[in-house]
């Protein structure tokens, strides 16, 4: 400690020389950085005042030709409407019988979305047909319109766009005449909804942050992408932007840099749709229209980093020439004081500072060899330590497991005892009540009633026989999930003790084929047996593999007995059993070439209750206690393959000394009251 103290002392004896070089360092930094950033900053303001107006006068180019375009795109929706109503307007049309007249309205509603309502006034102006999306449609009316400009600018112009109005304050509209060909022409009169054009408008892409929107010449919006605006009936006309834009200001220029709607700068151009005086404004912000220009800012400040980085470099390599010997013995004095005892200073100045730093390096040496010696054994009781801790986490959550599956049993036990009472009761209720509807029947029979009458009796007689069969069918299911959930209270699953399992699996396997032909003498199926004399012997609790077993043959049966019914072709239903030695496990495998299990139901057919059986014929329970006996008693694995319309094959895998460790978990329901596996 005493030779430590003195070498840390000696930087401090050191400390006046590096004083006095540390300010001359500093001076050689500060005339290069400032040097470099001089030069750097002299380019910089003279590219940016060159490129600053190319860079304005680009952006606007680009938006002004946006904005033509989108005018473009409004023109072609408008034209596009023009001509949809075009081709009702042939000078044969008129003479047509009414229904076809009719027929050509209703296709040309269907055809073009943004109609609404279309009408045929005849040569001297009066309504003659309308054909509406919203209202009834009327024939001759008689509705005089020869002197509405509808009639008589479409006569003049042939074709006449009316202004904007918004129907039930919210929906832009518009009117469109067009005048029919030939002599004493009539006029078609189309109710065009203007929301539509908003597919037009969202459809227009002005960078990431632009968009465009149309009002009329007023100023009152038509389209936006924000649909909500246009439904609102907005007045744009005090936005700086529209202002500008709008008519009677003829030196107006056609773009503007101001604030957006949703606040911050833009730029924005517009163009007129000469047709119908809308001005179509296309905005971007400014900051995203500038920005080869910031980029160019941000050449010119990483070109002025570099710089000054690159100064500091130099700076700071003179510096360490000047320091370098006595700092590089500062800072292994200090790492060796923080614990790094592997640290050793190489120094070659041929004088006493090297000699001071092979003295450094030998009492490193020696005590990093004493410390060595230390840590192997701290390491040593820290690992035995470590390993008692990992036994007791063990222990203890086997214990909680314990402790939540007792709580479970006993609140399961008291909910079913709880609900089984007032279930019989309904249980018996109804099937007494259907004999009451017979009875009812009866009764009715020799009674003279109304033939109606008494077909309607008949009828809600059938209907609450039949909601009763309901009844008791869901009523028997809810029996069968009681019964269950007691079982599934119970505690205790018997003693574990080593079991032949080849012997355990065959007797099982014989248990589950003659319960299903006791259950149903049809029942058939091939029963294949592949045995691993090497299976030997496993410490388990017996009563519940077998259950487990029992389970999945049994629905192994359901799946192939459903199959079958499908009549296919040469179907021969068969169930394998496979055993498998794998060292400190034994593996079981159970394998059908049943109906296989769909990827929807596979996710889930392990949770509590869920079942696609027929209500009275499974409760859901029986996978999920099955994975219970075998992964929490025994600490073992199940795993499912499957394909459906093919087979499933359920693979257990269960430790040889799986129910020493384990502890014992609810049991199970009985074996035969299982899901299916094919159809949980």
């Amino acid at each position: 400690m005493t030779s430590l103290r003195a070498l840390g002392a000696a930087p401090d004896l050191l400390g006046a020389p590096k004083r006095f070089r540390l300010p001359l360092s500093g001076k050689f930094a500060v005339a290069f950085v400032g040097l470099v950033t001089l030069v750097l900053l002299i380019n910089g303001v003279v590219d940016l005042s060159l490129n600053f107006e190319d860079a304005k006068r680009t952006a606007i180019e680009v938006q002004r030709e946006k904005a033509r375009g989108a005018a473009e795109r409004v023109e072609a929706f408008l034209s596009e409407i023009e001509s949809q109503i075009g081709w009702t307007t042939r000078a044969e049309w008129r003479r047509v019988p009414l229904e076809q007249q009719r027929y050509d309205f209703i296709r040309l509603l269907r055809q073009a979305p943004a109609i609404t309502e279309v009408a045929y006034l005849d040569p001297s102006g009066k309504e003659q047909l309308r054909v509406s999306r919203l209202e009834p449609d009327v024939v001759a009316s008689g509705k005089d319109f020869s002197t509405a400009p509808r009639f008589t600018q479409a006569l003049k112009d042939k074709t006449w766009f009316g202004p904007v109005y918004f129907r039930r304050g919210s929906e832009p509209y518009m009117t469109v005449s067009v005048a029919h060909a030939g002599r004493d022409p009539g006029v078609t009169v189309a109710e065009v909804n203007l929301k539509l054009i908003w597919d037009v408008v969202s459809a227009i892409r002005n960078g990431t942050s632009g968009y465009a929107f149309v009002t009329t010449a007023t100023g009152r919006l038509i389209a936006h992408p924000d649909l909500s605006l246009v439904l609102r009936d907005t007045d744009l006309s005090g936005l700086p932007e529209v202002a500008g834009a709008l008519s009677g200001k003829a030196a107006a220029k056609d773009y503007e840099i101001t604030s957006g709607l949703g606040g911050g700068l833009v730029l924005a151009a517009h163009a007129v749709v000469p047709r119908v005086d809308w001005i179509v404004f296309v905005q971007l912000s400014l900051r995203e229209a500038m920005e080869p220009l910031t980029e160019s800012i941000i050449q010119t400040v990483s070109l002025m980093g570099l710089g000054v980085l690159m100064a500091g470099v130099a700076g700071t390599f003179l510096a360490r020439r000047m320091v370098i010997p006595i700092r590089k013995l500062e800072d292994g004095a200090e790492r060796f004081g923080a614990g790094d005892l592997s640290e050793r200073i190489v120094i070659r100045t041929g004088d006493e500072i090297e000699t001071l730093a092979h003295r450094f390096n030998s009492m490193a040496r020696r005590v990093q060899e004493s410390y060595e010696t230390l840590e192997a054994k701290v390491e040593e009781r820290t690992r035995d330590l470590n390993q008692s801790l990992d036994d007791l986490q063990r222990a203890q959550s086997r214990l909680v497991q314990s402790e939540k599956l007792a709580s479970l049993g006993q609140l399961t036990a008291g909910i079913a005892h709880e609900i089984k009472n007032p279930l019989n009761f309904v249980n018996n209720f109804a099937s007494l009540s259907k004999e009451l509807v017979d009875e009812l029947r009866d009764a009715l029979k020799p009674a003279a009633l109304d033939p109606d009458i008494r077909d309607e009796v008949d009828e809600i007689a059938g209907l609450l026989k039949g909601n009763l069969d309901k009844v008791v069918q869901h009523g028997r299911r809810a029996d069968s999930i009681v019964k269950n959930m007691l079982l599934h209270s119970r505690t205790g699953s018997g003693e574990h003790r080593p079991v032949e399992i080849n012997a355990l699996v065959e007797e099982s396997l014989n248990l589950a084929y003659h319960g299903a032909r006791a259950a149903k003498p049809s029942f058939n199926v091939t029963l294949a047996r592949d045995y691993d004399p090497a299976a030997g012997i496993a410490d388990i609790y017996p009563q519940e593999i077998t259950r487990v077993l029992l389970n999945l043959m049994s629905n192994g049966f359901y799946a192939t007995e459903k199959r079958a019914e499908g009549v296919v072709p040469g179907y021969a239903p068969t169930l394998s059993v496979v055993t498998r030695d794998r060292g400190g496990s034994v593996e079981i495998r159970v394998r059908d070439n049943g109906t296989g299990i769909p990827e929807s139901v596979k996710a889930k057919m392990f949770d509590p209750f869920f079942t696609t059986k027929p209500a009275g014929e499974g409760t859901g329970l029986g996978l999920s206690l099955s994975h219970d006996i075998v992964v929490k008693q025994h600490g073992g694995t199940v795993d499912v393959a499957t394909e459906p319309g093919a087979f499933t094959e359920f693979t257990i895998v269960l430790p040889r000394q799986g129910a020493d460790v384990a502890e014992p978990v609810t049991a199970p329901t009985p074996a035969f009251a299982v899901e299916p596996k094919s159809q949980p």
